[in-house]
């Protein structure tokens, strides 16, 4: 409050308007050797506090005291139950790295060059249509609208008549089975340069490394789907009206304590949409007097749902810890530039795994930093929860993190259990908060009963309530079949960003023309991926994402319990590899480092 005062009683209080930062400080002498020495050795204590694995480690304090008020409180942590149970992924203090090698200038400029050639051509086309020597099949702008707001953005619309539609063939793909193991996918042809499409009523069963389907609970039969089609005979397909008009459906009320269960904190809400998740109730957590610090790789509905809540956005880059310590430091220091008053709340929004990197976040640190500077943690476990951890729980179980430690625990049921929406779980006050609050109670239906009933079976089959050990044999396969696959790729000199407990699995491929190339040259070998460039990726880093799972088939489990080597990937690597080498996209450097090395599922 004093140093509030004095700003507002100073005679340079006209220089707190101004754009720019000034900084007044005394004049110094010159820098002695041992001046220099000792802030390097503040800046080495720095990255000490906030390094990745000590803020793994140094918890007992911590823990010790969440401990007491567990006791206290009567909250079950939700950990504890399965503290004996063996963890997949090793010691916490040795989790794997993540890892995004780099490429050199020169395939850098090459790949530049080869977005310069992609454009050059666009604009040529595009003369050639204006002309009328080519038939223009692209929606435009009627021309007597032209003095009216424009429907279409000039680039987007370019780049989609000039480039996606080119390479449109390798997605939108229409599948017509279950997405599990393998998926079928309805054949259709294209004559005029995938503008419009013919199906001559075939389909073909593709090995399916393109879904989320983590756990493999994407299932047309088995315990969750006869749960679902009975729930249907019980409360039908839909609640037709809002929760806070009717309200919400048995199935999703009792799986709301499920999760809160699950996850060991107070209560949670689901919602029946996972985008929407993030994108609504964002805004009812912060206002323009907030602070929202973002990952620099969050999903569009986390920056959707920044730019909803009307709070002021920073970004720092991706799991660096000083850049996020950075940017906190100034924001008390310096305040709102706004108002020039101090921020009220200051959110920080992380996601668990990210989905285009492959990597997984440093919670660990980053609860370090909450903590330090009295902000607050949102975490986003939307491709993490039931895939991570060694029962399931996501990346705080992975880090041995406390969930109480988090403020705001969001994730997804569209990928690990094999349903739709999303949950937000967190202390009882900010549920509370959020069911009056959120837009979706008023604006949106509740779940649907199946959809919740589904996610409420495949959930209590990871937390092992139906008498089996089923969840944990499944969350086991996820990650050997993780590691294995990562590590074979490595081995044959492919690059793969993110860590080696990850399922999502991204390959670089770089150059534009090669997502065209891979998703059609894969579909011809039977199996179906995803390939990501521009706009979801930075232009210089096209690549093929695959998404790993626990599901096989019967003979391929069989096979894996013989000998412990089989994969269901095992004819993917065959055909990666052989594209690999036609297209000489094996960029990495540090395939001799796997040349040798026995991998073992």
């Amino acid at each position: 409050m004093a140093s509030e005062v004095a700003k507002r009683n100073s005679p340079f209080r006209f220089l707190h308007k101004l754009p720019i930062r000034l900084t007044f400080t005394e004049k110094k002498s010159h820098l002695l050797i041992s001046d220099l020495a000792k802030e390097r050795q503040e800046n080495d204590e720095l990255k000490k506090r906030t390094h990745i694995l000590e803020c793994a480690w140094n918890q007992e304090h911590d823990d010790d005291e969440e401990e007491e008020e567990t006791k206290d409180d009567g909250v079950v942590d939700g950990s504890d139950d399965a503290s004996s149970t063996h963890d997949i992924y090793g010691d916490i203090g040795n989790r794997a790295p993540n890892e995004f090698e780099k490429i050199g200038r020169f395939t850098t400029f090459q790949v530049y060059i080869a977005w310069f050639a992609l454009f050059l051509f666009a604009h040529i086309r595009e003369y050639v249509t204006r002309l009328g020597f080519v038939k223009d099949l692209s929606s435009k702008e009627n021309k007597k609208m032209k003095d009216f707001v424009p429907l279409f953005s000039d680039f987007e619309a370019f780049y989609q008549r000039n480039c996606y539609i080119k390479v449109r063939d390798v997605f939108e793909r229409p599948i017509c089975s279950v997405p599990g193991a393998t998926v079928d996918l309805v054949d259709r042809v294209s004559h005029d340069g995938n503008w419009t499409y013919e199906y001559p009523g075939t389909r073909t069963n593709v090995i399916n490394v393109g879904s989320y389907n983590y756990l493999g609970f994407a299932q047309s039969a088995g315990p969750c789907a006869d749960q679902s089609a009975s729930s249907i005979d019980r409360e039908g397909l839909s609640c037709c009206t809002t929760v806070h008009e009717r309200g919400r459906s048995v199935s999703q009320a009792k799986l709301e304590k499920l999760v809160a269960e699950f996850l060991g904190v107070e209560d949670a809400i689901c919602f029946s949409m996972g985008f929407a998740t993030n994108s609504m109730n964002a805004p009812c957590l912060v206002d323009k007097h907030s602070l929202i610090i973002s990952d620099k790789y969050n999903h569009a509905s986390l920056i959707l749902g920044c730019r909803l809540s009307g709070a002021s956005t920073k970004v720092f880059e991706h799991n660096d810890m000083e850049s996020l310590e950075r940017i906190l430091r100034d924001a008390i220091a310096y305040g709102n530039p706004k108002t020039h008053r101090p921020y009220k709340k200051i959110l920080i929004i992380v996601e668990g795994i990210y989905s285009m990197e492959g990597s997984i976040c440093n919670l660990p640190g980053i609860i370090a930093l909450k903590k330090k500077y009295n902000a607050y943690l949102y975490l986003d476990e939307a491709h993490s929860i039931g895939a991570m951890g060694k029962t399931g729980k996501g990346v705080v179980e992975y880090w041995g993190c406390n969930p109480r430690d988090v403020d705001i625990l969001m994730g997804t049921f569209t990928k690990s259990f094999g349903a739709a929406g999303g949950y937000i779980a967190g202390s009882k006050r900010t549920v509370d908060h959020l069911r009056v609050a959120s837009p979706t109670g008023y604006y949106s239906s509740p779940m649907s009963p199946p959809i919740a009933q589904q996610i409420y079976t495949s959930m209590s089959i990871i937390m092992g309530r139906d008498g089996t050990n089923d969840g944990a044999l499944r969350i086991e396969r996820l990650a050997r079949n993780s590691h294995y696959f990562r590590m074979r790729l490595k081995q044959m000199g492919f690059i793969v960003y993110g860590s080696n407990d990850s399922p999502v699995v991204p390959m670089l491929i770089y150059f534009p023309t090669m997502c065209g190339f891979y998703g059609r040259e894969m579909l011809a070998r039977n199996i179906g991926c995803v390939v990501v460039s521009f706009p979801a990726t930075h232009m210089t880093e096209g690549r093929v994402r695959f998404c790993i799972s626990a599901a096989h088939t019967k003979e391929q489990l069989d096979e894996v319990n013989k000998n412990l080597k089989i994969l269901i990937c095992s004819n993917i690597f065959i055909s990666v590899c052989e594209l690999g080498s036609l297209s000489r996209s094996k960029f990495s450097r540090r395939s001799h480092l796997y040349k040798n090395l026995k991998i073992e599922w």
